[in-house]
């Protein structure tokens, strides 16, 4: 039971959690008969066919190819689908839109800790929100450029972003799945951002780095004068305990 509750919850995850911010029955989706009844087959086909078939023919490569793309189209669907349901509620609510278009692209990895507790494993550090993986970065993203769009200050037609987006999406998310990445098209451009908006990391280091070179400096590390430059420091400690050796073996 909890495995298929899990299933369901991967399958449906998006769209309870957008019911959940419009206030709307979380249980409603599942009056879809014929949708339940697919994802339960395929729940069935992938844990219980014989020899792993299904599994092993949805694994191979050129097939997962394919179910990679299929997805990236619908995820992208769902989010302008999204944004559209929440504008007929808040008009005005940007951030109820894009919170809404996020879930509805990425609900099943926000729902990932609901469904480790299901199974009876708590990884708190598997956070999505506080490691987003490129799915969950790309339907923010998304969800962003939708609003902007539905909202009138981004000067494109619905369907040329639909169109725009999902080529961006298919074509990342299949090169990284056909070269077995787990990095993001937006590392690049983050590293460039966020140390300008949010701290100089970079910065940090090169000031720790003169801070400790002027430090070597002053206290004569490697100046020609000091007597301390070729010799190893030692504490009192260490003096006081070769010298107690010493003695004892001119007393022995």
């Amino acid at each position: 039971m909890a495995s298929w509750l899990c299933a369901m919850l991967h399958c449906f995850g998006s769209y309870i959690l957008a019911d959940l911010l419009l206030g709307e029955p979380l249980i409603d989706y599942f009056s879809n008969n014929s949708s339940i009844l697919l994802a339960t087959a395929v729940w069935y086909l992938i844990f219980f066919c014989p020899l792993d078939l299904f599994y092993k023919c949805v694994c191979f490569l050129p097939v997962k190819l394919i179910f990679v793309a299929m997805k990236e189209v619908v995820r992208v669907r769902k989010i302008a689908v999204g944004i559209h349901h929440a504008h007929h509620h808040y008009h005005h609510g940007w951030f109820v839109m894009i919170a809404t278009g996020w879930v509805k692209g990425s609900g099943v990895a926000l729902m990932s800790n609901v469904e480790q507790l299901l199974r009876g494993v708590w990884k708190p550090e598997t956070n999505e929100i506080l490691h987003m993986s490129f799915p969950t970065k790309a339907s923010l993203y998304g969800a962003i450029l939708f609003t902007l769009q539905q909202t009138r200050w981004l000067p494109v037609s619905k369907a040329s972003l639909i169109f725009i987006f999902t080529m961006f999406m298919v074509s990342c998310k299949v090169f990284l799945t056909a070269t077995h990445s787990h990095s993001s098209p937006f590392d690049v451009l983050e590293g460039y951002i966020c140390p300008v908006l949010f701290g100089t990391a970079w910065g940090g280091n090169h000031h720790h780095d003169n801070h400790g070179g002027s430090h070597g400096g002053s206290h004569g590390g490697g100046g020609p004068g000091s007597p301390h430059s070729a010799l190893p420091a030692r504490s009192k400690e260490e003096l006081s305990e070769g010298s107690r050796k010493k003695k004892t073996k001119k007393a022995d």
